[in-house]
């Protein structure tokens, strides 16, 4: 029983260091195709939302898929999270790709600031869950 107490926050921990780090790369990896990606025409296909919730509360997501040619000839689609609101199928945006990464792409315009903040936040609210685990842990094994 003992060792549940210790399992159950450091699950938690391990999760949250590997969501920080996924977000990194993700900040990361975005951040490299607006500095140094090439540029396509792309068209939106489809717009849908992805809702998640309960009852009392419902978060809805609004995806967006794009498919673009690359310069050379390779066509690619996907699907992006939290795009333009005002961007609907059969409209034509602007992607932005690597070269050795096709697969790799994005329609967001840049917002570095905006990329920097949300990462931050989320990268913040994670270290508190983490440090909570450890008080946690910490505080049933002196009790202990």
């Amino acid at each position: 029983m003992e060792a549940l107490l210790y399992l159950a926050p450091g699950l938690i921990a391990t999760g949250c260091v590997l969501g920080v780090v996924q977000v990194i790369r993700r900040a990361l990896r975005t951040s490299k195709l607006w500095a140094h990606g090439q540029v396509a025409e792309g068209r939106c296909l489809n717009t849908y939302m992805k809702s998640s919730g309960n009852d009392a509360a419902v978060r809805s997501t609004l995806h967006h898929v794009y498919e673009y040619t690359t310069r050379e000839g390779g066509r690619f689609r996907f699907d992006e999270v939290g795009g333009d609101s005002t961007v609907l199928a059969g409209d034509h945006v602007v992607v932005r790709y690597l070269p050795d990464r096709p697969q790799w792409a994005t329609a967001l315009q840049p917002a570095r600031g905006r990329l920097v903040l949300g990462t931050g936040a989320l990268v913040a609210f994670l270290g508190v869950l983490v440090v909570g685990c450890v008080l946690f842990a910490v505080t049933v094994h002196s009790a202990v």
